[in-house]
């Protein structure tokens, strides 16, 4: 595992420095797609990441409840909660998940995400995988999903960064290699993302450090650009990414002085609404979420924040881990939707609930592709600690979509009911729900930007497909 991660590691960072060294990237002053926003169904997208893999068998897509008890055996646990019932008739969510089932009604849940074959699984390459629909390593840095979009459609709001991710460090765990698709890759540095680590410290992110004045900021960023110019980037670098670096320097200084940078103070949301959202950074930062796009943020991820270990990634106490991990995103997603709902804007905003890959007690994989078991599990269960999904699995995840044209009360796609409770109708894999995405923005399949001598697309060879089933009727026509 180590061997993988630092090899991955290696490649992305070359990958990087040959970026700083100045790629050709002369011809990317336009796009190869024409896009056809008057027709899209989504202005905005939220996507909301539960990092380091959402058991699909304990939230979105439940199965027999089997409770612990000493001396069970592994095998006869498919799922550690029970189920209940949703907004819709028949459709069940896992225990702890009740708000969030109140209103299915409004969206579409997805239970056969396939993710990709990848080798021995790790978690930062499932992500990358994700958030750019390419496989690590790259031989260019590839745009984050978000990149892609900010730089097709542009800021909604000119002050407010087009692309915003909220809630993830890189100073814990696999911090270099999160950093690797947290990229504008070569569409260049205004398009990358703003980061906002700690929703509860977000006016920190746009204003300068205590005790430093704007005059005194405002020399601080001449200086910055002086010593860009003396970098490698500014030796070595294309126009286009000099250009694109000094443009999202400006766009940090002018939404500093703006009046929209009061979205970031929640301090300003009404006690009773923020008291719903509170239940941790990842809560607040669809708080966050809610208010940015209420003034115009184009696309935006929270995150539960991906360390290793922690959160979703039970590779122990799988039970007693989710217990806390529905309390923390249940009322707050549920909430985002009835407010985005109510002020009108779920119409336009496309809302993902999404994480890279699911998992199950014994299975490590899928069944016709069993990779290395990372985690020790017992036939026979004698310890809580034992009693949970713990191996990482990849053929049958959940998924939820809401808003932006996507269908209301649906359900899509369909897992087995017995081990392995894999992927048995429609499958959908990362391209096409990247395509799907794009679709409903308006932005078209055979976007593409020439990258060494070659095209390079929005999806692998811009073969993704727009999946039809997930969109009402009257919006599926549109290309």
């Amino acid at each position: 595992m180590k061997n993988n991660r630092r090899d991955f590691l290696k490649q992305s960072a070359a990958t990087i420095a040959t970026m700083a060294v100045g790629s050709p990237i002369s011809q990317l002053l336009t796009s190869c797609g024409v896009k056809n926003t008057e027709n899209a169904t989504a202005d905005s997208v939220i996507v909301l990441f539960m990092a380091g893999g959402m058991a699909h068998t304990e939230t979105f897509d439940p199965k027999k409840y089997t409770p612990f008890s000493k001396g069970m055996k592994s095998d006869s646990v498919l799922s550690t909660f029970k189920a209940v019932p949703t907004a819709l008739d028949g459709v069940s969510f896992s225990e702890g998940l009740e708000s969030i089932g109140k209103v299915l009604n409004k969206g579409t849940v997805i239970r056969s995400y396939v993710a990709a074959d990848l080798g021995h699984i790790l978690h930062t390459r499932h992500q990358y995988n994700w958030h750019t629909c390419y496989e690590p390593p790259q031989s260019v840095v590839v745009p984050h999903l978000g990149s892609w979009i900010a730089k097709e459609l542009g800021p909604k709001n000119e002050v407010i960064p087009p692309f915003i991710n909220i809630g993830q460090r890189f100073d814990v765990g696999e911090g270099e290699e999160l950093k690797a698709f947290h990229s504008a890759g070569f569409l260049g540095s205004e398009f990358g993302p703003f980061m906002i680590p700690d929703p509860t410290k977000g006016l920190d992110s746009v204003r300068p450090p205590v005790g430093m004045s704007l005059k005194r900021f405002e020399s601080r960023n001449q200086l910055y650009e002086k010593l860009v110019n003396e970098s490698a980037m500014g030796e070595f670098g294309s126009d286009y990414q000099k250009e694109s670096l000094k443009r999202s320097m400006e766009q940090a200084y002018i939404l500093l002085n703006s009046p929209e940078a009061k979205a970031f103070d929640l301090s300003q949301e009404p006690k009773e609404k923020y008291d719903v959202y509170n239940t941790g950074k990842f809560g607040l930062g669809c708080l966050m979420a809610k208010r940015l796009v209420d003034q115009g943020a184009r696309y935006i991820t929270v995150t539960t924040e991906y360390v290793p270990f922690e959160g979703w990634d039970t590779h122990e106490n799988g039970h007693t881990r989710l217990v806390d991990m529905k309390k923390m995103i249940d009322a707050p997603i549920a909430q985002l939707i009835k407010d985005l709902d109510e002020s009108g804007r779920l119409d336009r905003t496309l809302v993902i609930v999404a994480s890279e890959f699911s998992r199950d007690m014994l299975m490590e994989g899928r069944p016709d592709l069993r990779v290395l078991d990372q985690v020790e599990q017992p036939d026979v269960i004698e310890d809580i600690k034992n009693y949970g999904m713990h191996r990482h699995f990849t053929d049958g995840c959940s998924m939820l979509m809401f808003g932006g044209g996507i269908k209301k009360g649906s359900v899509f796609g369909k897992t087995a009911d017995e081990r392995p409770c894999k992927t048995v109708e429609k499958p959908i894999k990362i391209a096409e729900v990247h395509q799907t995405i794009y679709h409903a923005l308006g932005i078209a399949p055979d976007t593409n930007y020439e990258i060494e001598k070659r095209p390079f697309y929005t999806t692998p060879d811009g073969k993704g497909k727009v999946e039809m089933d997930l969109l009402e009727k009257k919006v599926q026509g549109v290309s």
